[in-house]
């Protein structure tokens, strides 16, 4: 009697281990922005937005060194003109001053917009290529280890290397 006792409780404790480990989800991670950062594509586009970013600058210079030789010679002229001119002269100075600060905000804003449009289409990339693994090898949940992501620790399976071979590279 003792031993059908013992061998119940025995059976009881494997059928519920068995189901608790069946019960469990499988967890992976990946950093998304080391993968990202080693998409081809993202160095086109890093490229893509240093050059553009060089031609606002230089842009911005060339107005800067406009200005700067218009109050110089504004400069070099105020004994010789009018009180009424060096006044007219120095509000057009404090407009070019505004038109640069202006063009140096747009500036920013267009590099925004741009880096959004050329982003957009290689983390949907990233982000098929993480679903297509992660499903492939039966995960439920992928995390995301990416330094600012939240994941505290992360000892599953990494996807890093399963993705950037899905994408080629």
């Amino acid at each position: 009697m003792k031993q059908i006792k013992t061998l119940l409780i025995a059976a009881t404790l494997f059928f519920g281990a068995t189901s608790f480990t069946n019960a469990q989800s499988k967890i992976a991670h990946i950093n998304t922005t080391e993968l990202i950062q080693a998409m081809p594509s993202m160095k086109t586009a890093q490229a893509d937005m240093e050059r553009i970013g060089k031609t606002y600058q230089a842009d911005i210079t060339a107005m800067k060194k406009d200005l700067k030789t218009k109050t110089d010679l504004y400069e070099s002229q105020v004994a010789t003109k009018t009180q009424e001119e060096n006044e007219k002269r120095y509000v057009e100075v404090q407009t070019d001053q505004q038109s640069i600060q202006q063009y140096a905000a747009t500036a920013q804003q267009e590099l925004q917009k741009k880096e959004m449009e050329l982003l957009k289409p290689i983390t949907e990339k990233a982000k098929a290529a993480i679903l297509k693994v992660g499903k492939a090898q039966g995960f439920d949940y992928i995390l995301d280890s990416s330094p600012q992501a939240g994941v505290i620790m992360a000892e599953g399976k990494n996807l890093l290397a399963d993705v950037k071979k899905e994408l080629g590279f």
